[in-house]
């Protein structure tokens, strides 16, 4: 009876196994899920952030990553001066410029209240 069992065995594993493509794509899968509903879009969105830091110029109304609203009064390649009231300066990294006012309140969901 135990012979029966190691031949059963025997034959049941001499088989090349499964094609490796078909173990590796459900990872294909997943990465292929993360891509396009992760990174793609991310990506997309910082492409679109440095352009608006490009066109900066003075004048224009922005909203800083802290959440200081002001005026551009001055701007350098890597500075960008702010006024924010009359007569006060400040001067922000301009990679930490969030937006402009009206871009940053649609993002923000009311509370309905």
């Amino acid at each position: 009876m135990l012979v029966a069992v190691a031949y059963a065995q025997a034959a049941g594993g001499s088989g090349a196994g499964p094609n490796p493509l078909v173990q590796f794509l459900p990872l294909i899968l997943i990465f292929a899920v993360f891509y396009f509903l992760l990174i793609r879009p991310q990506q997309k969105k910082a492409k679109e952030h440095q352009s608006f830091l490009q066109a900066l110029k003075k004048g224009d109304n922005v909203v800083t990553n802290g959440g200081i609203h002001g005026k551009i009064t001055g701007i350098t390649d890597k500075v960008v001066t702010v006024e924010i009231a009359d007569n006060v300066r400040i001067k922000v990294s301009r990679s930490h410029i969030l937006g402009t006012p009206a871009s940053t309140d649609e993002s923000v969901p009311s509370t309905g209240g």
